[in-house]
Parts: structure tokens; C-alpha cells; sequence
């Protein structure tokens, strides 16, 4: 041990001396004195060697050393990466170079315009966990164990839980506020979804929806056309048409998809809309009476009726966009196209 404290006097002597000039020289001491092979671990590793009744004298003798050592490396400290040196050579009268600002992403800029849309109509914004129930998910939108309707959707399902899995629809927000049982119910329902699908230039395993409820005495389809009309001109413009088609969704009774004319070709035929001049943007519905049951509303004093849909969809529409990919690749080449938009 006596050795040990002689070596020990003779590096602090050498630590006091020390006067670097340059970053490298502050560096070498930094590798020498405090690097992972350097001379204050070592001497902390021949603490075993010491007898029990002197590792406390030992170990205080030891915290001086490396306290020391960090001082002194600390003390010149501006030297790293040459900073001290060309700090002399900087202008501090020159102009600041301007930062670079940011866009908002094409997906929320349409989620955004979706939203103040609803919002002037008196739809409010309702949100629910992404990792969600079965109940919520499935069942409460009658869609019982087995049904064939849940073939319609690949879940991600959780291992360990399975009766957990990540939701496949923002419906499960509107079964979550129905249930709440605060009437009469007017919410749009913004969020990412996740589906077991293969990722394509047409497709994503996870994509955003945005879906609305509106639940209140004497509800009829007809609301939900001028509700959606409106919306569709809002978004897309006058000169857009509308149709609707029947469909089937197993919460909804009526069922209906809606098509607008490709903005695209202008309803002359393209790829995107298969040379039909029409491309679905959403389905929608009146709230099956069976799903009132479930969250425990009333269906014969109460109606309603549901829309969904997809924003990337509405996006790709929007803006001309033909990949699906491009929203989460985090391209900034892409991204700043829509510096302005909408």
C-alpha cells in the first residue's frame, strides 16, 4: 500500500504541472489519467490488495486522486474539438444564419381541415387508447366471436392478452363515448388504426382514421347525406359529385360507401380511380340498433348515424399523391412540398 500512495504523490505532482496548449494534448491526458485503461481505474483495482482494517484511509486517498484529475481535466475543458482556438476567430458582429422552419405533415394537414370542418357543424373531438378491447374493438359493434365480419380485418392481437389487441377502427372511441351515456352524442373520432396488412404503394400496416357519431331523437339518413355533402364540398370543392352505394357494415343498418368523382382525371377514367371515374372515399351508416343496446342507449327513442374514413386516402386524393408509403418514410424531400398548404 505505502508503494501505492508513493505512485500515487508522484502522478498528483505530475497532474499540477500539467498545462495543455493544444485539444490533443488534453485528450492524451484524458486517455492516460481517466480512460477506461487508464491510471485512476488501476489504482482503484488494487483496492483488493489492501488489508479491510485500511480500505477506508485507502479509499479516501483514492477519491482525492480522481477528484484532482477530473479538476484538472475540467479546467481546460474548452480546449476539446479545437473550440478554445477558434473561438478568438469568430465574428460575433456578423448576422445569425437563419434556422430552416419545419412543415406539418401532409396527414395532418388534411386531419386538421377534416376537423375544423366538423367542428363548424358542432361535431367535437373525442380520442381512445390505441391498444383496445375486444369489447370495444368487436363485440359492442355487433360483431360476436366468430362472426365472419371480423375476417374483413387482420388484427394485431397481443401475445400475452389475447383478448388485447391494437384497434383496427376509431369506432371503438364512438362505442367508449356512447357509453359514457351523456346524450345527444356529436364527436368525430381522429386516430391511428393498425391492421395486419402488406405494406404497398396502396397499403400500410397502420394508417389514420377519422370517424363520426351523431346520436339524438329522430336521426334520419337523410342528416347523414347533408352532413356528408356538405363535408365533401367543404374539402374538395363545388364542382365535385357525390354518390352513394349501398354496402354492408355490421354496425350500421342502413349501410352506404360514398364515391366522388376522381379529382384526379376529372371523372374521365385513370389508374387511380380504375377508368371509372369514381374513387369510395368513406362508408358510413345508421347506428344498428344492436349497437345502441350494447352501450346502453335506447333504439326506440334514439337514432343515429356513423361515417368513417381514411385520411391517408383523402390525402393521396387531395394532393395528387400516388404512394402510400411516402407518408412514413420521413423524406424531407417530400415533406416540404407542403409548406402552405391548405
Amino acid at each position: 500500500m505505502e508503494q501505492i500512495v508513493q505512485q500515487i504523490a508522484a502522478y498528483t505532482q505530475e497532474i499540477q504541472a500539467f498545462e495543455p496548449k493544444t485539444a490533443e494534448e488534453l485528450e492524451q491526458y484524458r486517455i492516460k489519467f481517466l480512460g477506461s485503461k487508464g491510471i485512476v481505474k488501476a489504482m482503484f483495482g488494487e483496492m483488493k490488495q489492501v488489508p479491510n482494517e485500511r480500505k477506508k484511509e485507502f479509499g479516501q486517498v483514492l477519491n482525492s486522486f480522481k477528484q484532482l484529475a477530473e479538476e484538472k481535466y475540467a479546467q481546460f475543458e474548452e480546449l476539446k474539438n479545437g473550440a478554445g482556438e477558434a473561438q478568438a476567430a469568430v465574428d460575433f458582429s456578423l448576422p445569425a444564419e437563419l434556422h430552416r422552419l419545419g412543415t406539418r405533415h401532409p396527414i395532418s394537414l388534411v386531419r386538421n381541415k377534416i376537423i375544423h370542418i366538423f367542428e363548424r357543424l358542432g361535431f367535437t373531438v373525442a380520442e381512445g387508447p390505441e391498444i383496445e378491447d375486444d369489447w370495444h374493438n368487436f363485440t359492442a359493434l355487433n360483431l360476436p366471436e366468430n362472426h365472419p365480419a371480423r375476417d374483413m380485418q387482420d388484427t394485431f392481437y397481443i401475445s400475452k392478452h389475447p383478448d388485447w389487441l391494437l384497434r383496427t377502427h376509431t369506432s371503438s372511441v364512438q362505442v367508449r363515448t356512447m357509453e359514457a351515456g351523456k346524450l345527444p352524442i356529436r364527436v368525430i373520432c381522429p386516430g391511428r388504426v393498425y391492421r395486419n396488412e402488406t405494406i404497398s404503394a396502396r397499403a400500410h400496416c397502420f394508417f389514420h382514421q377519422v370517424e363520426g357519431l351523431y346520436i339524438d331523437e329522430n336521426v334520419s339518413f337523410a342528416d347523414l347525406k347533408q352532413t356528408l355533402y356538405h363535408f365533401v364540398k367543404e374539402l374538395f370543392g363545388e364542382d365535385v359529385r357525390i354518390r352513394f352505394r349501398p354496402s354492408y357494415f355490421p354496425f350500421t343498418e342502413p349501410s352506404a360507401e360514398m364515391d366522388i368523382s376522381c379529382i384526379i382525371c376529372g371523372g374521365e377514367g385513370c389508374s387511380v380511380c380504375k377508368h371509372t371515374g369514381w374513387v369510395e372515399i368513406l362508408g358510413c351508416g345508421m347506428v344498428h340498433p344492436k349497437v345502441l343496446e350494447n352501450c346502453g342507449i335506447d333504439p326506440e327513442k334514439y337514432t343515429g348515424f356513423a361515417f368513417g374514413m381514411g385520411i391517408e386516402r383523402i390525402t393521396m386524393l387531395k394532393y395528387q399523391i400516388k404512394d402510400l408509403r411516402l407518408f412514413s418514410e420521413n423524406d424531407t424531400r417530400f415533406l416540404e412540398q407542403f409548406t402552405g398548404a391548405i
